[in-house]
This record gives C-alpha cells, structure tokens and sequence, in this order.
C-alpha cells in the first residue's frame, strides 16, 4: 500500500505526456492549417496606433 504514490506518480506522468502529446499533434494537424494561418496575421490586421497627420 505505500508503494501506490509511485504508481500515481508514474500514472500521471505518463497521462500528462499523452494528453502533451495529443494537443501538439491536434494543432500541427492539417485541417487547422488556416486557423493558425488565420491567427498568424492577426497582428497585422489591427489598425496602426499613431496615425501621421
């Protein structure tokens, strides 16, 4: 019984590399490729700050 934190810990370390690995492959994937494209311009389609007079 008091070996189950190393369980735990190993369980968790594991499920968190999984989930890791799963949202870096969800957002590289190609049906987000506009998305991210989408978002990559979005600093460049807001108004300039200073505008000359």
């Amino acid at each position: 019984m008091e070996n189950i934190a190393a369980y735990l810990s190993a369980t968790s370390t594991i499920l968190g590399l999984v989930f890791f690995v799963g949202i870096v492959l969800w957002a590289w994937s190609a049906h987000r490729k506009t998305a991210n494209d989408e978002s990559a311009n979005l600093p460049f389609d807001l108004p300039d700050e200073y505008k000359k007079d």
